[in-house]
């Protein structure tokens, strides 16, 4: 489970390198990020705004993975 203090910390901090989008498992957009200076600046304010969503949806996708595996179901 990722936690949102945590995204958001590191979207703070550490944002201007990409971590919070690594921390989520987003290594292609974050590279992507990266090399661009996070859109030229623009990614990282767009980011402030996704962050929420994006923790959520990375924690749904594990939920769902974790009953799929406790169901042996593909």
């Amino acid at each position: 489970m990722k936690t949102k203090l945590a995204a958001f910390l590191l979207w703070f901090f550490l944002g201007w390198l990409s971590m919070h989008r690594f921390y989520l498992g987003k290594v292609g957009s974050g590279i992507f990020y990266l090399l661009t200076g996070q859109l030229f600046g623009l990614g990282w304010i767009i980011d402030l705004f996704l962050l929420s969503g994006m923790v959520e949806n990375y924690n749904n996708k594990r939920e769902l993975k974790n009953i799929k595996a406790t169901l042996n179901v593909g």
